[in-house]
């Protein structure tokens, strides 16, 4: 079988090339030589990865026209999660981070083995998945978890940190159509096989900043907080951080032993649950409302100093929301990291 053309792509303004096959999205090409180019969804849907093709032969396909549209393909604009290479190309990243292009991890495919469903709530589970080999992440990335039986590939945020490498823990939203999460507590049981890639997301914790840390999070965007919170916590490293987590009603809460006896650990950690259906709950004495109102009331009132850096998880109209709350309270957007979760094509899974 004759091997397929390869062809170079140099990304600007970094001045790194990498090869890339004919047939092979740029991306994917960038993630199996560990060039950690930013991205989202992978699926041509959240233009994360948005650049300027500046010269050479390229083709964009299978991509929503809300993440590219049509007067910016026209401009010259490509999404490489969705961009095939037909000559040598220049691109222009748009947004690059020069931490996270130095901290880069090529991505891998791994053989797991579930070994644990814990109920957190009605229709939260936290799943523990035992790998074959070690995976190197960065606390707040994710995976693609595949099911090889049932054909079916979610990617999901890892709540673990290297403090097992071996030992991938995932919180999970069930979905009663979602291909992927509602195979749980059905299919899906201990010793069930699995198939683990990556890992991807550019949402993970930054190391040395003394600055305030702000995490928002909603439903099962608590995994890769979590994962966050833990790794600061294991690095000694010393901040002010606030945790806003946006949920329905005191039933959707989980975690609430474990972060108190964090917070009896943390010299200034506050965990602040906000519930939008807590008319009914007369014993709430917490905040009530959109989480991102907390975040602003709550923000404007302690006037936390120094530089802020800010993570939020969850679906998309929390994420909407929360962004330029965030922007008004003067997060600087180098320091706004976002792991967006979209629904997944068909289903109602959310994935990133």
């Amino acid at each position: 079988m004759a091997e397929k053309p390869t062809h170079t792509v140099r990304l600007e303004p970094v001045g790194v090339e990498m090869e890339v096959e004919e047939g092979e999205w740029v991306l994917d090409a960038a993630f199996r030589q560990g060039i950690a180019i930013p991205h989202g969804c992978r699926e041509g849907r959240c233009s994360s990865c948005k650049c300027l093709l500046i010269e050479g032969d390229a083709e964009v396909s299978q991509y929503s026209t809300f993440a590219l549209p049509d007067y910016e393909r026209d401009s010259g604009h490509v999404l490489l999660c969705r961009t095939y290479a037909f000559s040598d190309l220049t691109v222009e990243l748009l947004n690059y981070d020069e931490d996270m292009m130095r901290r880069s991890i090529a991505v891998k495919e791994f053989d797991g083995v579930l070994s644990r469903v814990t109920t957190l709530t009605h229709d939260i589970r936290l799943l523990e998945v035992q790998l074959a080999q070690p995976l190197k992440f960065w606390a707040g990335q994710y995976v693609e978890l595949t099911v090889p039986g049932a054909d079916v590939t979610r990617s999901y945020s890892m709540a673990s940190t290297q403090g097992t490498p071996d030992k991938l823990h995932f919180i999970i939203r069930k979905y009663p159509q979602g291909a992927f999460s509602s195979l749980v507590d059905t299919t899906l049981q201990p010793g069930t096989p699995l198939k683990i890639k990556g890992p991807f997301g550019n949402c993970f914790r930054r190391e040395g900043r003394p600055g305030p840390m702000v995490l928002v999070g909603g439903g099962s965007g608590m995994s890769p907080l979590w994962s966050i919170l833990h790794d600061h916590i294991a690095s000694g490293e010393q901040r002010p951080i606030r945790f806003f987590y946006g949920a329905r009603t005191r039933k959707d809460l989980f975690f609430q032993e474990e972060l108190a006896a964090i917070a009896a650990k943390l010299t200034d950690f506050e965990f602040i649950p906000v519930l939008s259906h807590a008319t009914d709950d007369e014993d709430w004495q917490g905040e009530t409302g959109f989480v991102h109102e907390a975040v602003e009331r709550i923000l404007r009132q302690q006037k936390l100093t120094g530089e802020i850096d800010a993570y939020t998880c969850g679906p998309p109209p929390m994420i909407d929301a929360v962004l330029p709350v965030l922007q008004v309270l003067g997060v600087e957007p180098e320091h706004t990291h976002v792991d967006k979760f979209i629904q997944a094509s068909n289903t109602l899974d959310l994935v990133h």
